[in-house]
């Protein structure tokens, strides 16, 4: 993960995009600003029709700003036709050329660029070696798997030495197994060329497990972006605390506010220390919406919620329960099965359940 003295590679400002005019246009983008260091793995994760594929277009050049500024190494770029941006694009095809094999595939962008013979032999041998094709190089893409295409469209693309790589969700089309395989390899080779890479998914779990920093977005603006684990722990709006992970959502009454944290009481009574997110300070009295991930919770004695458990769900290492709290909600607790030595609760039972300090988080929205 690149020091926080590191230049920036991408700077997004103020950027908008609107498709159509009049009572058809449509706000693909709205405002969006980012800062993007260089040799760092950065996501746009979001769902279906939030922006992030736009940004990612706009940025190789393939769509043109409706207002703000892109600039690469301090340089603004927006005008620039995309074959002199000093960008790469993987898409989720891999458009590889089917007649020729894969050593020749990875070699095309050098040969179009007009590269000495010795100079692309070079190269293509040792992409082959970084993405660990070389048994398949005189292969065509019909006779490898989809996974070993995969690594040929990133060896393309990696092979020209782009100072930014976009990755427009390029593990779409691969099953489970080998769409994991190839989350290790694209940290892997990011982290071996020192290129930026910056990767669009709406798959979750896919954009906690590479990055080093994820951009959450929603209706063509940037809700919040920071490292995996703030964006986990730590949501600032409910929607991406709704949109990663499970999460339960609760209602609370603010007593006092200080800094970035707030003392909050439940319905029930119970007071708790709650963080805040930056910029928010709710008044005495205002009433919040708290969250807590179902791991962070804990079945206990005495503590600040009860309820009766509807449902367990047995996982092997965990059990999911589904339980209705005394206040008509639901709350999902994730318990580990070897904390519990004394057994779990059956449907039906009463339960409490302890909330430690730092669990608790509120959310705009």
């Amino acid at each position: 993960m690149p020091s926080s003295t590191t230049r920036s590679d991408i700077e997004v400002e103020k950027l908008s995009k609107i498709f159509g005019s009049g009572e058809d246009a449509v706000r693909a983008l709205d405002d969006v600003s980012l800062t993007i260091p260089e040799n760092e793995f950065f996501t746009l994760l979001g769902p279906s029709g939030c922006g992030k594929t736009t940004l990612l277009r706009m940025i190789a050049g393939f769509e043109q700003p409706t207002s703000g500024r892109i600039k690469l190494g301090g340089s603004d770029i927006a005008d620039l036709p995309p074959n002199k941006r000093p960008v790469n694009t993987v898409f989720q095809s891999y458009a590889l050329f089917p007649h020729m094999t894969v050593a020749q595939n990875i070699g095309f962008a050098l040969k179009m660029l007009g590269k000495p013979k010795a100079e692309i032999d070079e190269t293509v041998s040792r992409m082959l070696k970084l993405v660990k094709m070389e048994p398949m190089a005189n292969r065509k893409p019909a006779q490898i798997s989809g996974g070993q295409q995969q690594r040929v469209a990133l060896a393309r693309a990696l092979a020209p030495r782009p100072r930014v790589l976009l990755l427009d969700e390029p593990l779409s089309a691969l099953d489970l197994k080998l769409r994991k395989e190839m989350q290790v390899e694209l940290k892997r080779l990011q982290a071996e060329t020192g290129i930026t890479f910056i990767f669009v998914t709406h798959d979750q779990e896919e954009a906690l497990t590479m990055s080093d920093r994820i951009a959450v977005m929603s209706a063509g603006k940037v809700l919040q972006v920071g490292p995996p684990r703030e964006i986990y722990n730590h949501p600032a709006e409910r929607f991406v605390a709704d949109f990663i992970g499970d999460t339960n959502f609760i209602a609370a009454k603010v007593e006092r506010a200080n800094g970035r944290s707030a003392t909050v009481r439940l319905p029930s009574g119970v007071a708790l220390t709650a963080g805040l997110p930056e910029g928010l300070s709710p008044g005495e009295g205002e009433n919040v919406t708290l969250v807590v991930r179902p791991e962070h919770a804990k079945l206990a004695a005495d503590g600040a919620l009860k309820g009766t458990v509807e449902n367990a769900v047995y996982f092997g290492t965990d059990t999911h329960f589904h339980i209705r709290l005394d206040t008509g909600d639901l709350f999902i607790l994730r318990s580990q099965n070897a904390a519990m030595p004394n057994g779990l609760p059956d449907m039906g039972d009463a339960v409490s359940i302890a909330i430690p300090e730092g669990a608790v988080q509120v959310v705009r929205g």
